[in-house]
């Protein structure tokens, strides 16, 4: 499922925005947009993604950065890493360079704080206003409209965009200022990453004694051991499924974003460093691309059905 509409809060009147990056989760984002009522034009690097999104969806698709940000009251870019978000932000093509004065950039992207801080200093020399605030919620609150929005930036410019960024979003909180946003993402990145792990060994162990795992999680999930990713992505843990959800690929590319981050600040991560190299075992199984409850694989090679 590509999109799922919600009950909106209205948008101010001939709300214009741009959509950069219709990945598995800009693409339902930006309809979330559409559906709240905004005038919506977006831009991916593939073109015929964007085409897809188009004839999916209505608006309006363009061929470079700055002309989806032409009269945008707020850019949304939701790319892969810094060097992406460089690309669609600078040079003469751009979203910099289409942006009317005063208009915000909201970047969703999972990047570093360095370059939240590098982007904000370049808008601000353009009049513009630049708020880091990355998401969570996966694919699915992608989908439904139900993402978590972490922000960094102007507490006033947070909330000029907040009505329309409701859109895709259950809450957005305002953590301080740029490059915050990045932090809480990493904070949230380090927990899931423990969580899957301890996940993946608890049933591969169950699995292992002869035990039904699917009962077993029904009544743990109703206790201290209930989590996110088990009432997601226990069952399909249990049955071997990972081709859905949030990539491996993508999940080491925000481990490394976390550890290095880490190395500067002086903090210790020794479960998150571990959890990352297990995530390598996964990628070199053939496994990059598949929903990052596939750390069981390295437990279980081939999972049982219980």
């Amino acid at each position: 499922m590509y999109f799922q509409a919600k009950d909106y809060s209205p948008v101010p009147a001939e709300t214009k925005v741009a959509f950069i990056g219709l990945g598995t989760m800009g693409f339902p984002m930006a309809a979330h947009l559409l559906h709240a009522g905004c005038q919506v034009t977006v831009y991916n690097r593939t073109a015929s993604k964007a085409q897809a999104w188009v004839e999916k969806f209505g608006g309006k698709a363009v061929a470079t950065p700055r002309e989806a940000a032409q009269d945008a009251d707020v850019v949304f870019t939701c790319v892969g890493n810094d060097n992406d978000l460089r690309s669609v932000l600078l040079g003469e093509n751009g979203a910099f360079a289409g942006m009317k004065k005063d208009a915000v950039l909201w970047d969703a992207t999972t990047d570093s704080a360095e370059v939240a801080k590098e982007m904000a200093a370049e808008a601000e020399s353009r009049g513009l206003h630049f708020v880091d605030a990355p998401v969570s919620g996966g694919q699915d609150g992608a989908v439904s409209g139900s993402l978590t929005v972490m922000c960094g930036g102007d507490a006033e410019i947070i909330e000029r965009v907040k009505p329309i960024a409701d859109a895709f979003a259950c809450s957005i909180r305002r953590i301080g200022p740029v490059g915050s946003g990045q932090l809480a993402k990493m904070c949230n990145q380090i927990c899931i990453a423990g969580v899957v792990q301890g996940l993946a060994e608890a049933i591969a162990f169950g699995q292992t004694a002869g035990i039904n795992m699917h009962t077993v999680l029904d009544v743990i999930g109703k206790g201290a051991a209930s989590s996110w990713q088990m009432h997601r992505r226990g069952d399909t843990m249990i049955e071997g499924k990972f081709d859905f959800g949030f990539a491996v690929d993508w999940m080491r590319k925000d481990l490394g974003i976390c550890l290095e981050q880490a190395r500067k600040t002086g903090a210790d991560l020794p479960l998150t460093a571990l959890v990352d190299q297990f995530y390598g075992e996964v990628q070199n199984m053939g496994g990059g691309r598949f929903d990052t409850s596939s750390l069981i694989l390295r437990l279980n090679r081939e999972p049982k059905k219980s």
